[in-house]
């Protein structure tokens, strides 16, 4: 079985991995029937040399490989027809932009293993870069604190080595008192309360948040059933609102109202309430002046984000009262720091943690059988050019109907 790594080609360059050269080596020290090839790069974080020193070859042919393990979205005129692709597709939510990629995935009869439909048997995602999105995103929160107030300043993460470098910057700040919460429980959330711990900034529980006045900053972490309640005024029930969330609203305002930073951590699904409206953001309690939005959903359950932004430029202020974009230290606004690509800061960190996540749950799946179902879950389409049964639901947005 030989495995390849692939040039990444989507713009802005994303200087990430899946294997770092001594993964790459553990791979094959591991399964002796295994052998990695490199695409030749100069963009990704590791270069071609520290591959070579490994005794991994670098070539700029890789149609030799069987599968092919990339990040970000390949161009249709570079996928090679009749191999086995790993990376985002950005097709499971029938993403417009990119049905002609999986349209032409299908034409070249390539078996398409999204990163994201690696799961569980019940769903629960095993790989992915949710805690560098966390720990960026909430990093880069207090960055626009800092800056907007004129209280700190902190470089951008680009501009750092790894993740300890980072941390080591936020030694150099101090918090004002003010409250903070933190959406999610995943992944994502982790990562952004790994920041907020560094930070020393004390965890309280809702109640106590919701109640109480401090003399130092605090955060709370709310899960769905904090943020949700049912419409009829019973307890609810979190599985029940995963399955169907159609009999709940949002309960979020009681926490807009003594929240000064919001960080959004949450896994937003298709018929959730929204978080807050457009209307709710122009009451007068609604405190909120900061948001770091992780999540970024365009027009969706955080009114603010009315756009992504970007690692050049992470910054931007919404107005309620006009419901326009202004400047991020604008009077009176909500500072929205909206990157939807965070991991790209951290490439060292990311691939790395994204590599021993791939090679405990992935390769192992090439060599015994598929004995968990991996594969087989993942498995978006097959090499006589059709879906699988598990993504059949995409077959109308492949017709373009």
């Amino acid at each position: 079985m030989k495995f390849a790594i692939i040039k990444e080609r989507k713009n802005p360059p994303d200087r990430r991995v899946v294997f770092s050269p001594e993964k790459c080596l553990e791979v094959i020290n591991t399964f002796p029937e295994a052998s990695v090839i490199v695409e030749s790069s100069v963009i990704r974080v590791f270069n071609d040399a520290s591959y070579s020193e490994k005794g991994i070859e670098v070539s700029n042919d890789i149609t030799s490989a069987d599968v092919l393990f990339g990040v970000k979205e390949v161009p249709i005129d570079a996928l090679i027809p009749n191999k086995k692709y790993f990376f985002f597709s950005h097709t499971i939510k029938k993403q417009p932009y990119n049905r002609k990629l999986l349209k032409a995935i299908l034409d070249k009869k390539i078996e398409l293993y999204d990163h994201e439909t690696i799961v569980k048997e019940n769903g629960a995602r095993l790989i992915g870069f949710g805690r560098y999105a966390g720990l960026v995103g909430a990093y880069n929160g207090f960055r626009a604190l800092g800056l907007r107030d004129e209280l700190f300043e902190l470089p951008k993460v680009e501009h750092l080595k790894d993740l300890e470098e980072v941390k080591a910057e936020l030694d150099k700040i101090t918090i004002p008192t003010i409250k903070i919460t933190l959406s999610g429980t995943g992944k994502v959330a982790m990562g952004a309360k790994e920041i907020l711990d560094h930070l020393g900034i004390k965890e309280v529980s809702d109640t106590v948040y919701l109640t109480s006045k401090f003399t130092e900053p605090v955060y709370c972490m709310i899960d769905v059933m904090e943020y949700n309640k049912r419409k009829d005024g019973k307890a609810g029930d979190k599985y029940e609102f995963y399955e169907d969330p159609s009999g709940y609203e949002s309960n979020f305002m009681p926490y807009a109202r003594v929240t000064d930073f919001f960080i959004t951590g949450h896994f937003y699904g298709d018929g959730a309430p929204y978080f807050f409206t457009r209307e709710d953001a122009k009451r007068p309690d609604f405190n909120i002046n900061l948001i770091a939005d992780i999540s970024c959903d365009i027009d969706g359950p955080i009114a603010s984000t009315i756009r992504p932004s970007t690692i050049a430029n992470p910054f931007y202020g919404y107005d309620p009262n006009t419901e326009t974009e202004v400047a991020f230290n604008a009077h009176n606004v909500i500072t929205v720091m909206a990157v939807d690509n965070l991991p790209c800061e951290l490439p060292k960190d990311a691939s790395e943690g994204f590599g021993d996540m791939f090679m405990e749950h992935v390769i192992p799946a090439f060599f015994n059988g598929d004995k968990d179902g991996i594969l087989e879950r993942a498995r978006m389409t097959t090499q006589e050019g059709t879906l699988t049964e598990r993504f059949s639901y995409l077959q109308d947005y492949v017709d373009g109907k």
